[in-house]
């Protein structure tokens, strides 16, 4: 039996996390992509030496990645944005098929955020989008990264609009009662287990 591949997306502040662990309580293997990227920046030679290419030297200090030149670099400018996803993304991929592999469930999750940004949405059988209202979103980036204003919106600006993501979706959960959440993401399981 062929594993389901699951991606579970929404925009930043939208909950996906939240809703990623709730799937984890249910025993439902979860693949972080973003904590993977994080992980394999630092551990692939081969991701490190292309963004040192890249980006300079600066990129990393003492050996670990330098986060916040980075971070200054992409959320002014798309283009470097686009150029740390086109180094880190292909390696993600790749780790997380190998993971795939040694899953035995019958169906698994990525939880990448920009799953629509990078128009990878044919690598997945069944895509779930989390939603939140735009200052629910906003309150709890503020509130969780302790940023300005400014740069939750160059942030926000940087992903799709939910509108665009909706219809693409095959299920949607709008994240605004945790309760009501959880309700929605144990009807999408038994769906998928009942998937062939």
């Amino acid at each position: 039996m062929k594993t389901k591949i699951v991606g579970l997306t929404g925009g930043i502040g939208s909950g996906k996390s939240t809703v990623a662990k709730m799937f984890e309580a249910l025993k439902v293997p979860v693949y972080y992509a973003d904590d993977e990227a994080k992980q394999l920046m630092v551990t692939s030679e081969k991701v490190k030496s292309e963004l040192i290419n890249k980006f300079g030297e600066k990129t990393y200090k003492e050996g670990a990645l330098n986060r916040a030149y980075l971070a200054d670099i992409v959320f002014s400018d798309k283009e470097a944005l686009a150029n740390i996803n086109r180094i880190v993304h292909p390696e993600v991929y790749r780790h997380f098929r190998l993971w795939v592999n040694r899953q035995e469930y019958p169906y698994v999750i990525q939880e990448n955020a920009i799953i629509f940004e990078q128009q990878n949405e044919n690598r997945f059988d069944i895509i779930i989008l989390v939603t939140a209202p735009k200052n629910d979103r906003i309150d709890r980036i503020l509130k969780r990264d302790n940023a300005t204003l400014t740069k939750v919106n160059d942030r926000m600006n940087n992903q799709l609009p939910d509108e665009i993501k909706i219809p693409k979706s095959d299920f949607v959960i709008n994240n605004v009662d945790l309760h009501q959440t959880e309700q929605k993401v144990l009807k999408i399981h038994q769906v998928l287990l009942n998937k062939d």
